[in-house]
């Protein structure tokens, strides 16, 4: 899936607009324009990858902005595109990755219906990244506002015998607040399994990527950090190439 350690765009969309959530909450998003717009920026900055979210979806239980995730991952050219948020059944995971989309993120529907993984899997070998977010140690669903009483660690050993390419891990309790990360809670579920591990949340500066990469992460999602100028992406691009 990553040939290198990747620092990975994120571009999260609620009602056509880029916005940045703290700690996934509603009310407390900062916007930043147009998703093709900041999608276009980081592919001239060098992004081989850019991680798309679909909040509305996330929110809502279904796919809200299927618009301007298509704009997107048309503008992408040759960076590869993953995309989660309202995706819950087979058919939502067959359209995106026909549409051209390299995998998808399933992160409530994989909790709810483990088998989806495997459906998808079946047919697209290195199509489903499963979303385990974490906060106060547990896996969080629901746009992150249900526990599962799952240890997230626990839970990508599941996945990946499922046939997961890959877990997307974010630590809420620091997401979106750019206060630093936690690179031990990230190596916890990296020593777990053998596919790779992209980390999310509380990236703040450079030191921060390098700490996730370290601590074995196979990429990095930075949102805010990027957006507000804390560090250009070349500049970490560059700290860990």
């Amino acid at each position: 899936m990553f040939e290198a350690f990747e620092v990975i765009p994120a571009v999260d969309v609620q009602d056509g607009e880029v916005v940045q959530l703290v700690q996934g909450e509603r009310g407390t998003g900062k916007r930043y324009g147009d998703p093709v717009e900041a999608a276009r920026r980081w592919l001239d900055a060098g992004a081989r990858t850019l991680h798309l979210v679909d909040l509305d979806g996330a929110f809502e239980g279904e796919r809200a902005n299927a618009d301007a995730i298509a704009a997107v991952v048309e503008a992408a050219d040759d960076a590869a595109v993953q995309v989660g948020g309202g995706i819950r059944t087979f058919a939502d995971a067959r359209d995106l990755l026909e549409l051209g989309v390299d995998r998808v993120i399933l992160g409530t529907a994989a909790v709810e219906n483990p088998d989806l993984v495997a459906e998808i899997a079946d047919s697209y070998p290195e199509g489903v990244l499963v979303s385990l977010d974490a906060k106060d140690g547990e896996v969080v669903v629901s746009g992150w506002t249900e526990g599962t009483g799952l240890d997230p660690a626990e839970a990508a050993t599941r996945y990946a015998e499922l046939g997961a390419s890959g877990i997307l891990f974010t630590d809420v309790d620091v997401e979106g607040q750019q206060t630093g990360v936690r690179a031990d809670v990230v190596s916890r579920v990296v020593d777990a399994v053998d596919i790779p591990v992209v980390a999310s949340g509380g990236v703040a500066t450079v030191e921060d990527v390098v700490a996730l990469r370290d601590a074995g992460a196979a990429a990095v999602v930075v949102g805010t950090a990027l957006y507000e100028g804390n560090f250009a992406l070349a500049e970490a691009m560059a700290r860990v190439e």
